[in-house]
């Protein structure tokens, strides 16, 4: 027994020693590059107030402001779509689920990048049409989206217990009833969580919107950033970027685990 004691006292002694050991190295390595940079060099490349002062109110006003409209467009676009996916994915009729499983196939197969390519520069030099900004970019973000959505949606109505609809229709319901009235609901519920990652994911598409030629009005954070970036020289303008991005989707990494636990909770 003493043996056994001694022995475990030594296994923690020794992962003790070897989370210091650990710890001695990473501050040693702190230290070692706090010493070797250049600061000033590192100030000027990424803190430089002036180029930052001149960023505002524009970065706020302009880049912000647009990037969010581009990803609510594109949610609300890509939700809508993805529920009709989802629901001609669970269809009776086989040609409505061999049309949504190849576009779910295609569009989670094919870079957002080039749908945004086919959508602001195929189209319009195919058709000899012009397809006002924020259309182009609602759909090009939707239509990768709904792709991710629908099977996300599908799955959520799947997960609704199938007493639910018997219930329903024992109560003299119609299947298209019931499910608007009773699934769709329940399956919402159960769905919130990962539709707030794809919103997040839509925050973050949103700066391809920069292979787009937009005029000074229509810049979004990546754009706004990567023109302030050629002007002045200082990743400055790229930081301040990356620091708003983060400003929308960490409160948005806050709600999903919020809803996640809740979630499990009512489970």
């Amino acid at each position: 027994m003493v043996r056994h004691g001694a022995a475990h006292v030594s296994r923690r002694n020794r992962t003790r020693a070897v989370r210091t050991a650990q710890y001695g190295v990473l501050v040693l390595i702190v230290i070692a590059v706090a010493l070797a940079a250049d600061w000033s060099q590192l100030r000027r490349a990424f803190f430089d107030a002036e180029v930052a002062r001149e960023q505002f109110p524009d970065v706020v006003t302009t880049a912000l402001v647009n990037t969010v409209v581009y990803t609510v467009l594109g949610f609300v676009f890509g939700l809508a779509l993805g529920l009709l996916l989802a629901l001609m994915r669970l269809s009776p009729v086989p040609p409505y689920r061999w049309l949504a499983v190849a576009y779910i196939e295609f569009f989670r197969g094919v870079p957002a990048l080039l749908v945004f390519i086919a959508l602001g520069f195929g189209v319009p030099l195919a058709f000899q049409v012009s397809i006002n900004q924020y259309v182009t970019v609602m759909l090009a973000l939707g239509l990768v989206g709904a792709a991710y959505m629908a099977e996300t949606i599908r799955a959520g109505i799947q997960a609704v217990p199938k007493g639910q609809t018997e219930a329903a229709r024992s109560l003299g319901m119609s299947s298209s009833r019931a499910m608007v009235s009773i699934v769709i609901p329940q399956a919402f519920r159960i769905v919130l969580p990962p539709l707030a990652n794809e919103l997040i994911l839509l925050t973050k598409d949103s700066s391809l919107v920069y292979l787009l030629g937009l005029s000074m009005d229509q810049y979004e954070l990546a754009k706004f950033g990567r023109d302030a970036l050629n002007q002045h020289r200082s990743l400055t303008p790229i930081l301040i970027a990356g620091l708003f991005y983060l400003a929308i989707t960490l409160p948005l990494g806050h709600l999903v685990r919020r809803l996640e636990a809740r979630a499990a909770r009512a489970r």
